[in-house]
């Protein structure tokens, strides 16, 4: 996986290679994990949230996509989602006007989110988010 710090915790990690089809494979992977983590209420918001963040990378992105979702140890009721690519360049949220259709994902992921950023790492960067579990 590219650019992502190693946390304590439940964790899993996909990569994907920069193909159309990485979107939905990762809402699939995404969605399996959550099941086994009983965290099925998450599952349509991560999925959501993955997809839109996967998809840009595809669009900017030439090289492999990872996923990763982490239960930190030492944050109960958080669920953090990381997305990596080769692309160094961090995404900038824009404002998409009615008739576009693209341009919305990081809208999104920061107005869902509890909080979301980005980091470089070695070879690219990794935008996360983070969602509250609620027990």
């Amino acid at each position: 996986m590219i650019g992502v710090i190693d946390t304590e915790g439940d964790r899993a990690e996909w990569t994907f290679p920069a193909e159309p089809g990485a979107v939905r494979t990762a809402r699939q992977a995404v969605r399996g994990q959550l099941r086994g983590w009983d965290l099925d209420r998450l599952a349509d918001l991560t999925a959501l949230l993955v997809s839109e963040l996967v998809t840009n990378a595809l669009r900017h992105a030439t090289g492999p996509i990872g996923v990763r979702l982490v239960r930190p140890s030492g944050l109960d009721g958080v669920l953090r989602v990381e997305v990596s690519d080769p692309l160094p360049d961090p995404p900038h949220e824009r404002a998409a006007r009615p008739e576009d259709e693209s341009g919305r994902g990081l809208q999104l992921v920061a107005s869902s989110a509890r909080r979301w950023g980005t980091r470089p790492g070695d070879a690219g960067k990794t935008v996360w988010f983070e969602l509250a579990v609620r027990e």
